[in-house]
Order: C-alpha cells, then structure tokens, then sequence
C-alpha cells in the first residue's frame, strides 16, 4: 500500500463519551451540523471531517451517533471504515452502547482499532485510569480489539492527542491496500439539492476509481448519471479512489428519486439481488434461538431492509452458533460477495447477529440437503472456489459476469482465472469460460450428434453448423461455439469443411435405391439443362415421396452434381458451368440485362433471375439498377 494512500477512520462508543469533542480536537471541524444537535448536545446523523496525518496521508473520519435510538444512522456509517477509534469516557468506563458497537464492528471485522480513553483531565489519577483500562480490556477480549493499543485523551487540554496522531499512523500502515483495481462502488449515506448544481450525493468509495465526466450507474433506480464534478474531503478535484470520502454532484438526476442505501457504481456490473447465501453468526447476548423464517432487521452498506432467515440444516439458531442460510429480503438491494451485514431482532430491536455474503444471487434452496450445504461450503472457502464454482453454476459466463458475481477487480479475477486454467479446471472458449466436466460433456455430445446425424442422414456430407451449434445452450455464443469447434478439430474427433461438421474419414454411401433416386433426379436436371423447372415440376414426373428427394437432393449438392439456386430453382453443373461460360465469354466487356442473359441461356425467366442474384451475391456481377456487369469471375471455371 502507497504510503500516503488515502484511508477512512470512524468513531464509536456510547453517547456522550467525547467522539464529537475528539474529533473536532483532531480536526478543527464541528461534525453536529444539525441545530437539533447543537441544541441536544449529542450526534444524531453521520458527521464528517477530513484529518491530515503528520505524514501526509489524508484521512476521511466517519463521526457516528452513540444513541442507541439512532442506531441505524451508526449502522449506515460504520461499514466503510478502515480504522475504529472505540470512545470510552474515563468516568464511566464501558457502557450498554460501548458494547453494542463494538459487537457491530466484531461482526463487521473492520480491520484494525485503537481504543482512545477521553476525558482523561478528569480523572483522580493514573491508578483511576489503569482500572479503566484493565475494566475495558476485559471487555475486548476475544474480540477483534483484544490487543488493541489504548490512547489516554483529553479533548479540552489537547493531552494525549499528538500521542493518538502517532498510533493512528503506526496502525494504519499495517492496513492492506485497497480495491482500486476493482468497479467503482459508493454505497449513499448522504443527497441533497444545491441551489444552480443539482443533486448531490456522498458516501465512502469501498473500490475503484473514478474521474469527472465519468458515467455511473444508480441502483436500483438504475439509472445511469454523469459526474458533473467531484469533491473529496470539501475540496473539487478530478478524481477520486477507493479510500476516500466523496461528494457527487451528478447531472440530471432528480433527489427525489434515491435515497439512503442506494448504491452508485460502474454500469453494467452491479445487480439487485431479492436473497443471498451467507454464513451467519448468533450472538452469545442474543435474547433467544434465531428459528426459521425469523423476521430480522438487516443491515448492509447503507441500506437498511427486512429478510427473512431460511436456516438450511436445522429449525433453529442458538446464541452463539452460526449456519450457512439463506436470507430473502422485502426488497431489493445491491450485495456483492463477502459483504459483511448486521441484524437486528425485528421487536424490539437490538443487535442480535451478523455475517458475510457467500453468493449474492443464489437460486433457492432446499433444505436439509447435503448437496447444497457441500456446495455453499465450497463456495465459502475462498475466492478461486467461488468463481469456480459460479463458472459452473452459469455454464458459459463471461468476463463481466463473473466480475458482477464476485464483486472481485478485474486483476485479481484474472490471476484466479489463470490459476483455475494451469490446474485444467476451466476452459476459455471464445470469449466465455466452462468448466473442465462441462467441457467433456459438450465434446461428446458433439462427436454423439455429429455420429447420429451421419446415421439418419447417410447421404449428406455432414450436420449444418447451425444445426449443431442448436444442440447446446443458447448461452453459448458463436465464439464459445467455435472455440468447441477447434478443440474437438484439434483432438482430431470432427472434420469441418465449408458450413458442415463430419467425422473424420466419413464418406456419403447411398444404398441402391437411394442411387436409383439419385441418378434418376441427376439425369432429369441434365437432360432439361437451361430449361430446368422449378424443384416440384422437375420432381413430379419421378414419382418420389419428399423424404426420398430430400435426401437425394441433399446428396447431390454435396457432390457438386446440382448447383442451388434458390429454394426452388437448381441447375445441374454441366449448365451451371455453361452460363459462368456464357457470362465471361459474350458479356465480360459491357453491360447486360437480365433478358438479354435469358435470351443468350435459352433458359426461362425465373430460374434466370435467381441465376443471376446469385452472381451477384458471389461477386461474379454487380447490379446497377436494370443492368448488370461482369464484375469479378474467378481465373478458371
């Protein structure tokens, strides 16, 4: 991580324990904004404050309110954090919020915390403080805070704060770096309206970058927007990254139409998502079993929905278990692989539980089957399994859609796709990846049905590209098609020539009576030369069921015997070859038209027309309006 990459750090604590008092020490900036606030005396929304650190790394700080009433506002705010500064007033050490927001960022895993005791010019003495101390680490133990560094503050004096200066950048450099590589991604928790701008929004930039001028996508409006210009920390500037907080005044977007929990994002690769898998954890303070379909308040991001929880292996969650489930939710909202969510009891509400995504659009599962607990198992394991499982899950994805499904950068997908290829576990075909069984499966059934074309129709060459290209799934594109082509060309199991597939060494070999057919057919067309009729005429004085013709017909234009015209109209290749003659011969040096050709063929007006539209279309003519000329014939005929 760049020394001076940007990072994100929060507050969290009871009410009244000093974060807006800290945080303004820190920053010089008054996070209460709301006169309601000012007036009260305590944080009731998000505030926000840009700090500079003493090595120039600029940070954004996340102020949350410590009400347990404005919960879901600490909630909104606390999920984009890198760094938790956990508030304790020395006077009354660890308080019902302090323990509720630290179980929130326990199930969040925020990455790394610094415990900061304020009020310390308060305190009897330094024996007062140790007593503190030893009360809160009693407190995080087992949590994701249990070896946290504790900074002793006081916000009035200013002492302690050059000390907390210098642990924050101790601890940040450990932090790993963020997902710049990856689609950009800024869940709202903040739109409003400026007079002669239009609708503003805000929010943390979890991946990605992006610049002015750049389109995004709103969800679930799903509208698409341009940034019409960007502010980072207050101040305009032509970029941002992920890392940073962020202000979007965004053109021609009307602030009615979102709200608190929407996400703005790179088109095209966020979805909405009506249920998800996850694993999902029951606190040990939880007032009782979690049973199936249990009504719960869920957090994630910024958004706030109600789900309903789908226990796959048992009928109820005791306090401190956890499962793999699947929770539906009242209405949509975007979620992306290893998301962290929160929830809360549906009455009355307090925090209960939470957990991580395993796969943000899932297909609804039984219960009680071993099957799909194997499977979500294996997808929980990591990243690589993931999308080596969605690969099979989507049969042929592309790139994007595996980008959509993982919520991974394009980076770090493909390193994992390479990885996946060197081991033999997945294909590219075309612009699409399969699965190694998958691709086992459609080299078979495509050797199968090119056998079993071959037995129905002994007299044909081989099966139509299009006819076998119908076998497989419509996901499949023409590129995927025709990557299947090449590896089963390769592995020497198909021929193709021309629009056909065959297997290799297979030859036509009509019965005797599939020759009578073909020789009687062959020798009417020869003997009517020019004056060929059409397909039904020519048919009728044979006396031969379709199947018959069909088939014979089939078989001389893979022998080159008959050359089609157009659906009804064919010459044999002794009269085919005359008017290719004829037209280099008589009319190669001027301009002809269609029944002076008529005239020179001796042939009728029909069969002539569809002789000569099919010059056209292989380039032996060119048509210009009533008239054609000789425009480019092949050197021999």
């Amino acid at each position: 991580m760049s020394e001076l990459a940007p990072v994100i750090i929060g507050t969290a604590g009871h009410v009244d324990h000093g974060k807006t008092c800290l945080i303004r020490a820190l920053t010089g900036v008054e996070t209460d904004r709301l006169r309601q606030e000012q007036e009260r005396g305590i944080s009731i929304e998000l505030g926000f404050a840009p700090l500079r650190l003493p090595s120039g790394r600029m940070a954004g700080i996340v102020d949350v309110p410590g009400h347990e009433r404005f919960i879901h506002n600490m909630l909104a705010g606390v999920g984009g954090i890198d760094l938790v500064l956990l508030v304790v007033d020395v006077g009354e050490g660890v308080m019902p919020q302090t323990k509720e927001h630290l179980q929130i960022l326990d199930l969040l895993k925020i990455p790394r915390g610094i415990v900061v005791l304020t009020k310390c010019d308060l305190a009897e003495d330094d024996d007062w403080l140790d007593l503190v101390e030893e009360e809160i680490r009693e407190e995080l133990s087992g949590t994701f805070l249990e070896e946290a560094p504790v900074c002793r503050v006081s916000a009035t004096t200013g002492t302690g704060l050059k000390e907390l200066m210098a642990t924050m950048e101790a601890v940040l450099q450990t932090l790993p770096a963020h997902d710049i590589d990856g689609p950009a991604r800024l869940p709202v928790d903040r739109h409003f309206s400026v007079a002669g701008f239009g609708t503003v929004v805000t929010g943390t930039l979890l991946s990605g970058e992006i610049k002015t001028g750049d389109l995004l996508q709103i969800l679930p409006v799903a509208t698409t927007v341009r940034i019409r210009e960007i502010q980072v920390h207050g101040k305009k500037s032509e970029s941002a990254k992920a890392g940073q907080r962020v202000a979007l005044n965004l053109a021609n977007l009307d602030r009615g139409r979102i709200e608190r929990g929407c996400v703005v994002g790179t088109p095209g690769i966020f979805e909405q998502t009506t249920r998800f898998d996850a694993r999902l954890t029951l606190l040990p303070t939880a007032p009782r079993p979690l049973k199936f379909r249990d009504p719960v308040h869920l957090y994630l991001g910024t958004a706030r929905v109600v789900g309903l929880i789908a226990l796959l292996d048992r009928d109820q969650l005791e306090p401190g278990e956890s499962a793999l489930v699947q929770i539906h939710l009242d209405r949509p909202l975007v979620a992306h692989r290893q998301d962290r969510f929160i929830i809360r009891s549906y009455s009355p509400m307090t925090t209960i539980g939470g957990g991580q995504i395993i796969d943000p659009r899932p297909i609804k599962h039984r219960r009680f089957r071993d099957e799909v607990m194997q499977a979500l198992a294996d997808l929980e394991s990591g990243e690589q399994a993931f999308l080596l499982q969605k690969i099979g899950e989507l049969t042929t994805p592309r790139f994007k859609e595996l980008e959509q499904a993982s919520g991974l950068g394009r980076e770090r997908i493909q390193d994992h796709l390479d990885r996946l290829v060197a081991e033999g576990a997945i294909f590219l075909l075309g612009d699409q990846w399969i699965n190694s069984g998958t691709l086992r499966f459609w080299q078979h059934t495509l050797v199968t049905r090119v056998g079993d074309y071959h037995i129905d129709n002994p007299l044909l060459s081989g099966i139509p590209l299009a006819t076998l290209k119908g076998v497989f799934p419509k996901s499949l594109s023409q590129k995927g098609f025709d990557g299947l082509l090449e590896q089963a060309i390769n592995a020497q199991k198909i021929v193709v020539q021309s629009d056909s597939a065959a297997l290799p060494g297979f030859r036509p070999q009509p019965t005797p009576q599939q020759q009578r057919v073909i020789d009687a057919i062959e020798q009417a067309y020869c003997k009517a030369g020019p004056l060929a009729k059409n397909r039904t005429e020519m048919l009728e004085p044979l006396h031969l069921n379709e199947a018959e013709a069909t088939a014979a017909f089939g078989y001389l234009f893979t022998t080159g015997k008959l050359v089609r015209l157009n659906d009804e109209n064919y010459f044999h290749q002794e009269t085919y070859t005359q008017a290719v003659a004829l037209l280099r011969d008589r009319f190669s040096d001027k301009e002809f038209t269609l029944a002076e050709f008529r005239d020179s063929l001796g042939s009728a007006r029909k069969a002539v027309q569809a002789l000569l539209e099919q010059f056209d279309a292989i380039k032996y003519t060119l048509r210009k309006g009533d008239v054609r000329v000789v425009w480019k014939l092949p050197d021999k005929l």
